[in-house]
């Protein structure tokens, strides 16, 4: 049973409904989600008023991967029962699940205000409050989840957390405290392992230190982080042969962490394997030049951007065109920049190929809400000819600078 749909069912939210919402649940708990789904759709089209079903489904479709309907089935709940914190909190960790934690603080704020004691949302706004910075408001509603939770499994995340924010404040011992507590709850949280070992060797002692990455290791091997943790104190301790497979494995998982390949060098290197150290440096090499190009078309892109944008803005439409084409060829993964070499080409007349540039935008970020209504503006515009309704509309403003 996954944890978002644990959820709702300990809230009492389905389980009590009428027989259709009880065949959904059990269809999606038996892995039949897509039979769920489309009882799910039947029932809300049946009655679209049904926060439940709404609830259900866009839980369901978070874990699908479905964003676009599992947001718009979970925002429709909380309309339909703004005073459920369950709803709020089941929207924040959609929000959250899908990158856009900024938007998710919100719901989960207005969860624990609706509810004081529900405490799977007060760690989940403490993780948004930790991922912002603000440590101080992360340890109140971590603090207040443990003391909600007590001395249950549910509560190692909540401490694994809570070490985060001690970690944050450079009290280690404290953070150490927590992570014991923490591994102590759930024995198989390798997460909290390899950072209980962390702690315990800035805390000098190593040998603790060894014995939970080694830990972490068995209990999750395809972590690279575990793995080059484990590897390193291998290679601290004087154990470079031991450390060179860690290592190794952990290069693999995560081929482009130069930290690791540092660490892989050197472990190669003093278990006297000279050939692989020398291609290993060789590799670390040709990133390191790969970033300066990669960090020098980035400045360029910018530059030639924001000169575009200072084009646009004086009236020289077709210098800023061209402007925003160079800098779309130098960033072609910077979603910004291309809607501006689209809305450029909107301007000119150039409906055809705007909006393609204006979907591959939204394509690539298909979260950004600014986007999306500038395509559906565009569409609104666009002749007939291009797939538009031919409507007139405002003129776009002129491009953003970055």
């Amino acid at each position: 049973m996954t944890r978002v749909l644990a959820a709702l069912a300990c809230a009492g939210l389905l389980l009590a409904q009428r027989k259709p919402i009880e065949d959904a649940w059990e269809l999606a708990m038996k892995g039949q989600r897509p039979q769920a789904i489309q009882l799910l759709h039947q029932i809300i089209k049946d009655n679209p008023r049904d926060a439940d079903a709404r609830l259900l489904l866009g839980s369901i479709l978070q874990e699908e991967g479905d964003r676009t309907e599992s947001i718009a089935q979970l925002t429709e709940a909380v309309r339909l029962r703004p005073r459920s914190a369950e709803a709020q909190n089941a929207l924040g960790e959609a929000l959250n699940a899908f990158g856009d934690a900024q938007a998710a603080r919100g719901p989960f704020e207005k969860a624990v205000s609706l509810d004081p004691k529900f405490a799977q949302a007060h760690v989940n706004l403490g993780m948004i409050l930790l991922e912002a910075g603000e440590f101080d408001g992360a340890a109140r509603h971590l603090d207040r989840a443990t003391e909600l939770l007590g001395h249950k499994p549910d509560a190692a995340y909540a401490h694994y957390l809570r070490a985060k924010v001690y970690t944050e404040q450079n009290d280690v011992p404290k953070a150490a405290a927590q992570l014991q507590q923490a591994v102590a709850l759930r024995p198989d949280f390798a997460e909290a392992w390899s950072d209980l070992g962390d702690a315990l060797k800035t805390l000098s002692d190593d040998a603790g230190g060894l014995a939970a990455f080694e830990k972490a290791v068995s209990l999750a091997p395809d972590d690279a982080v575990a793995q080059t943790r484990l590897g390193a104190e291998y290679l601290d301790q004087g154990k470079a042969h031991l450390a060179v497979a860690h290592l190794q494995e952990a290069a693999r998982l995560d081929p482009t962490n130069q930290s690791t390949l540092y660490s892989l060098q050197r472990a190669f290197r003093e278990d006297g394997q000279d050939e692989q150290a020398d291609a290993v440096k060789k590799k670390l090499a040709e990133m390191l030049r790969e970033k300066d190009k990669a960090d020098q078309n980035l400045l360029a892109g910018i530059q030639l951007n924001n000169q575009g944008a200072d084009l646009e803005k004086a009236g020289n439409l077709p210098g800023a065109l061209e402007k925003y084409r160079a800098a779309v060829g130098l960033l072609p993964d910077h979603a910004g920049i291309r809607v501006n070499y689209a809305v450029a080409l909107l301007r000119l007349g150039q409906w055809q190929q705007g909006l393609a540039e204006l979907r591959e935008a939204v394509r690539r970020e298909p979260g950004n809400a600014l986007w999306k209504a500038a395509l559906d503006d565009a569409l609104r515009q666009a002749p007939t000819q291009f797939g538009g309704q031919g409507q007139a509309g405002k003129p776009a403003k002129a491009g953003t600078k970055y």
